[in-house]
């Protein structure tokens, strides 16, 4: 692939026609000059050493060198760096069930739940190979078409919801038909959809479709979450409530296991009963392991190579030409000749030439060295040099991006948004621009900004329509959106009730205690009454023992203690 990194320098070249009418206006002056001294060919007798095309050879040499020039400062590149890496694998497509009935909980900590750490076990292993998701219910779409970047997979994988369809159901065979068809072209390679779902098929046609998979060599693998007794579907609102049908019943989700056999029987694979123990991951691996593996090359990145340097050295050789040429015959006889001449056109462009040639040299090494600092996972000395060549040209957008790059790897999120900003600014390819967009949203997203994340995906989408991975995470960011301000919306009810509990507890704790003080208020001068009793008949027993005449005395005390706490009830009612 050929292309022109500054293609706005092409528009030089337009001063080549216009010195070519200038030279020709200037010739024709020359003649009618010569035609009124005298005749023509007694002219050329009195100057022999005047050459008629040595001239117009010389202007040749400077249009062309002039036309070099303006293509060297557009900086022409060739795309024949592509690296190309080769993996021994399979290829394994994931089709998930997210209907509402995955919800139930008869598998901790439920089945969708289950279902996904399952999934990101099972890309733990993975190493070589290559993994598609798909999500369905009563509809299908593509999560993340087929990658070998496991890190992308985790991440759409943990954001999966069954509030991401809209058509709610089980449609086990337009699932299988789309998974069929997420596969690559490569011939030989071990290939494995597996889907994971609780067996309840509402559009039938689930076995034919896996007929049809095995046909095209693809293995469909079954895993069937929950269990036989069934289970009560819990509400999407957060409530412990449960979904009840049409009569305000409790709706019930059973496994299908018969379905779930004849799937994987017509697909060529076997059934695996997920349950809360690692067995059917064991089972999985082991299956998977039989599968074919084959070699399989994916081009990883494709780098464009400057072309400048040629144009450089031609333009060079041609102000050489220009310099050496004279424009009188017998060059040999008339060598000092040559330092009389004041070639002041030519010895400008050199004079121009050398320094920018430098320069963009200089840029260009700065960049290439800032890209093996990054490939080599040196992001501190990456973001050196891309800095120190964006000193070098501060219009440079491939320095802009590629700092942004090497700032988000460091987490320096505001920084990097910064540069990408920048570049975006500066790049005149759309393709690139959007690659710019695309990571002002990828740090957004990040960062739980959704509606900025949303407008920088957009930009990426009207740049470049076919950028599925920008698409893919625009629906997500929608989504996520959607849910964050439901919680938004859903915290401040809480408070607002909370608050009204509050208010309520208050009010009745007040009307409690009013009762409850008059009810201490007469009780508190009946409470020492039994003690005084108690202590007095302990008192009495005792002087009783001693001697029994004293029982004046202690009759006299009793007296005085019942007299005591009828005063104290006066005063207190008083």
């Amino acid at each position: 692939m050929f292309r022109f990194e500054d293609p706005q320098y092409l528009y030089l070249i337009a001063i080549v026609p216009l010195l070519a009418l200038l030279r020709l206006w200037m010739w024709r002056k020359r003649e009618q000059y010569f035609r009124r001294m005298g005749d023509k060919a007694l002219l050329k007798q009195m100057m022999p050493d005047i050459s008629a095309w040595r001239p117009l050879v010389k202007f040749c040499l400077l249009e062309a060198a002039l036309t070099l020039l303006a293509v060297m400062l557009a900086r022409p590149q060739m795309g024949s760096k592509i690296t190309k890496e080769k993996r021994v694998g399979i290829e394994t497509v994931i089709a998930m069930d997210i209907s509402n009935s995955m919800r139930a909980t008869d598998v901790e900590p439920s089945r969708l739940d289950r279902s996904k750490m399952m999934v990101e076990r099972m890309v733990d292993q993975f190493k070589d190979d290559k993994i598609a998701l798909l999500v369905f219910a009563g509809d299908a779409f593509v999560q993340l078409p087929i990658t070998s970047d496991y890190v992308s997979a985790k991440m759409f994988l943990s954001n999966i919801d069954p509030t991401m369809m809209a058509n709610q159901g089980t449609d086990i065979a337009y699932a299988i038909k789309m998974g069929m068809e997420s596969f690559t072209q490569q011939k030989g390679v071990g290939r494995a959809l597996i889907v994971i779902t609780d067996g309840e098929d509402h559009e039938g046609g689930a076995v034919e479709a896996a007929k049809e998979a095995r046909k095209k060599g693809i293995n469909v693998y079954v895993l069937g979450v929950g269990s036989t007794q069934g289970a009560p579907i819990p509400v999407a609102d957060g409530s412990n409530e449960f979904m009840r049908d049409g009569s305000g019943n409790t709706v019930m989700s059973r496994l299908n296991e018969e379905m779930c056999r004849q799937i994987a029987t017509a697909g060529g694979g076997t059934y695996i009963h997920v349950e809360n123990n690692s067995n059917a991951q064991d089972q999985l691996e082991e299956a998977l392991s039989n599968l074919s593996k084959k070699e399989m090359e994916s081009e990883i990145y494709s780098e464009f190579d400057e072309q400048f340097q040629a144009f450089g050295i031609l333009v060079l050789i041609l102000i050489i030409l220009d310099v050496l040429l004279m424009e009188s015959k017998n060059p040999l006889l008339r060598r000092l000749r040559l330092f009389k001449r004041k070639p002041t056109t030519t010895l400008m462009i050199a004079i121009t030439l050398i320094p920018m040639a430098a320069n963009a040299q200089t840029d260009r090494q700065l960049v290439k060295q800032g890209n093996k600092e990054y490939r080599a996972g040196n992001m501190a000395n990456a973001e050196v040099a891309y800095r120190k060549a964006l000193e070098k040209n501060p219009r440079n957008p491939q320095a802009a991006y590629n700092l942004g790059n090497a700032l988000l790897a460091q987490d320096k999120d505001s920084a990097a948004v910064v540069q990408f900003e920048r570049a975006v600014k500066l790049e005149t390819a759309p393709l690139r621009k959007a690659h710019g967009y695309h990571n002002m949203g990828v740090v957004c997203q990040k960062n739980k900004l959704f509606g900025e994340a949303i407008e920088a995906y957009k930009n990426a989408l009207r740049l470049n329509p076919t950028d599925h991975e920008s698409r893919y995470n625009l629906e997500l960011c929608k989504r996520q959106q959607k849910k964050q301000e439901q919680q938004q919306q859903q915290n401040k009810q809480q408070e607002k009730d909370k608050n009204g509990n509050n208010e309520k507890q208050e009010q009745e704790k007040e009307k409690q205690q009013k009762p409850q003080d008059k009810k201490e208020d007469k009780q508190q001068p009946q409470q020492p009454q039994p003690q005084k009793n108690q202590m007095n008949k302990d008192n009495a027993e005792q002087l009783l023992n001693a001697a029994m005449q004293q029982e004046k005395n202690t009759q006299q005390r009793m007296k005085k203690a019942m007299q005591q706490p009828q005063k104290r009830q006066l005063e207190k009612n008083w």
